[in-house]
């Protein structure tokens, strides 16, 4: 028997990512899809890709009634949006995989990056961090989980094995990255408007971009020690895609490409959604797939440590991790449900 399961705020493009993914997962059943923006209309209208796995179906006003006693609802709301619905819906569900940045870090940590008080402190340290290569242990003894950002997500895994095996500084790490303009949602906005955003590169969010906190969070855990990141995310004309160039400083005199390729084949050898390879991977060939693909390189002329990272923000940088989590608490195989081949060309 199938578990059952609702997608709450199902007319974003990571709402509509779950429902694609959802469609052709074994043992997960989508029977309740809410968006109260767009409540009455069909699925297949709003997203026509969709029409044949939800033929008939149509969005609902979100009512926590309607929900109760499901399996697993997948919250994919604007930030700040969960604290408000998760109170009441906590204990009426089985799980709750929310998606949003709501209880991804303690409270303290999410007044200072959030810029507002949180209100549902108490309820934080029921959810597990989604990021399932470095916490997998954590969410399957955990009922609730918090999927990460797009950001700390492929820039975590970039770095991820270098702190851990201690080769590198964990003090002034570096991490530009690049992403397509679905990041920003579905919502109209000056920045996503095609002449805005066609042929333009932009830089933003700099020094405060808040995902710089899960990235810290995630490293340290890994290093075992604080650890800082300068991050600088910029926009680029693409829909989907994020590529991350990590830097570090190297702690090992005895580096070498080749031995920190060999780290990361060791590092990632028991997880199916990442992906070392030898040579960069460019944003395509992780489109629609649940997968990150990383490479690392030490540059011996300037002393320096290069780690990349590529993967789709609206799949593994969101809908695809959240279900790769809800397996995990679920007890279902991780990569049920889940592509992990790239869409090419």
């Amino acid at each position: 028997m199938a578990y059952r399961a609702a997608v709450v705020g199902g007319s974003g493009y990571t709402g509509a990512e779950l429902l694609r993914l959802l469609a052709g997962h074994p043992a997960i059943e989508v029977v309740h899809v809410t968006a109260d923006s767009n409540a009455g209309a069909e699925v297949g209208e709003l997203y026509p890709g969709l029409r044949p796995a939800y033929e008939g179906r149509r969005y609902v006003p979100y009512d926590v009634t309607d929900l109760a006693g499901l399996d697993v609802v997948f919250t994919a709301l604007p930030h700040g949006a969960s604290q408000s619905v998760v109170p009441t819906l906590i204990e009426r569900v089985g799980h709750v995989v929310d998606l949003g940045a709501d209880f991804r870090l303690p409270p303290a940590t999410y007044e200072r990056w959030y810029g507002r008080q949180h209100d549902a402190p108490a309820l934080v340290d029921r959810f597990a961090y989604g990021l399932v290569e470095l916490y997998r242990n954590e969410i399957s003894a955990r009922e609730h989980v918090a999927v990460p950002g797009c950001y700390p997500t492929a820039v975590s895994l970039a770095l991820a094995p270098l702190l851990a095996n201690r080769v590198v500084e964990p003090a002034g790490l570096v991490a530009n990255a690049v992403s397509g303009v679905s990041g920003a949602g579905r919502s109209l906005q000056t920045t996503s408007l095609f002449s805005e955003a066609n042929e333009n590169v932009s830089a933003y969010g700099l020094l405060t971009h808040r995902h710089t906190a899960e990235m810290e969070q995630a490293l340290s855990k890994v290093a075992e020690q604080p650890v800082d990141v300068l991050f600088t995310p910029h926009l680029v004309p693409t829909t989907r895609g994020i590529l991350a160039t990590c830097y570090a400083r190297p702690a090992d005199t005895g580096l070498s490409t080749a031995r920190l390729l060999e780290d990361y084949r060791q590092y990632y050898a028991s997880d199916p959604c990442v992906v070392v390879v030898d040579e960069p991977s460019g944003t395509k060939a992780t489109y629609g797939a649940n997968v990150v693909h990383v490479t690392v390189r030490y540059d011996t002329r300037t002393g320096t440590v290069l780690a990349i990272a590529a993967e789709d923000n609206l799949t593994k940088g969101a809908a695809g991790q959240a279900i790769q989590a809800a397996n995990l608490v679920l007890g279902l195989p991780e990569t049920a449900g889940l592509p992990l081949l790239g869409v090419q060309p």
